[in-house]
């Protein structure tokens, strides 16, 4: 075989080859690229355990991707086979096989927003995280009420209550209650920590001042009035009196149904009833918000020691018991008279 028949023969095969190469990576194009250049996403679930195989096969079924077999050999070149995430994805068939792989295994899952307002409970935030299926009631709060978990996170208290920031959050599905209560947590940490910059430190424990806090949330929906309100419940600690606030021992009530009666004002064993025992009560009754945190830190300057509520979402505050009973008798006894 003369030498130039072994040249000719060398250049089919590179011929051969580069064509070879060429419909290889046109079939591998055609194969990765997008469904389609205009398509709305989807919500794509991965459940926990699911295989790259498994998932490619779903993607490729729902019209996400062109080829399965595409997205699995991407995955083993780029090292992310067995990297897939379990959660909810929002996919598009706009978008090519690598960068439907780029989010799978990136854990750039689909979030929902959920808000929670100042002065929830852990009960009320577990039910309105189940609602929106963001977690189950019961699993949330045996996290939250156990007090290994404060403990764990450091918490000063029996429990979460109180540390669970009032926010608006974006969370995905699937995480776990653990997952969730840290969110909250290390939000009230955040805030905690730049409230204690501006407003300096306090003599009370932290624990003793989330408690406060907690109970200003609960007595009072205006925001001028929390100063106010702090500086009557501290006012009352440091002369000895006892606090006396309806939503403490409303707390310490199982399967409150809204008509709080005189026989639970005298109620004893309920640890939570500060018509009966003295100084604050075991923990935080609610999560307060940042302006109720800044008024048990820096309560306002008065010498008030009672307030009632004037019926329309404010107080009048009094300094003695004799201005205390004329408010009571011209805005809560009186009045209901006067209204009837």
């Amino acid at each position: 075989m003369t030498r130039s028949l072994f040249i000719r023969l060398g250049i089919g095969m590179i011929a051969l080859c580069i064509i070879a190469f060429l419909v290889g990576l046109s079939s591998w194009n055609n194969a990765s690229k997008a469904v389609s250049p205009d398509a709305d996403s989807v919500v794509f679930t991965v459940a926990p355990g699911s295989s790259m195989r498994s998932v490619a096969q779903q993607l490729k079924e729902e019209g996400i991707i062109r080829n399965a077999r595409a997205l699995r050999l991407l995955s083993r070149v780029r090292g992310l086979d067995g990297k897939i995430r379990a959660g909810e994805y929002d996919l598009s068939p706009t978008s090519d096989t690598s960068e439907i792989l780029e989010i799978l295994t990136s854990g750039i899952m689909k979030t929902y927003e959920i808000s929670f307002p100042e002065g929830l409970t852990a009960r009320e935030i577990a039910a309105r995280l189940e609602a929106a299926e963001l977690s189950e009631s019961e699993a949330f709060l045996a996290f939250v009420l156990d007090p290994k978990n404060a403990e764990l996170l450091e918490i000063e208290g029996p429990s979460l209550e109180g540390y669970l920031f009032p926010e608006t959050y974006r969370l995905p599905r699937g995480l776990p209650p653990e997952r969730i209560a840290r969110i909250f947590v290390n939000e009230f940490n955040k805030n905690w920590e730049q409230i204690l910059r501006e407003e300096g430190p306090s003599e009370f424990s932290k624990r003793d001042l989330v408690t406060l806090a907690s109970i200003v949330e609960k007595e009072t929906g205006a925001a001028e009035e929390r100063p106010l309100i702090a500086s009557v419940f501290i006012n009352r600690l440091n002369l000895g009196m006892r606090l006396e606030t309806d939503p403490t021992v409303i707390y310490g009530i199982t399967d409150f149904n809204g008509n709080l009666t005189r026989a639970h004002l005298q109620d004893k064993t309920n640890p939570y009833n500060t018509y009966k025992i003295y100084g604050l009560p075991p923990g935080p009754i609610a999560n307060p918000g940042a302006d109720a945190l800044r008024a048990a830190l820096h309560p306002a300057d008065s010498s008030y020691l009672y307030f009632v509520s004037m019926n329309e979402g404010r107080h009048q505050f009094s300094e003695t018991y004799k201005e205390h009973v004329n408010a009571v008798n011209r805005y809560q006894r009186w009045g209901r008279h006067k209204k009837n």
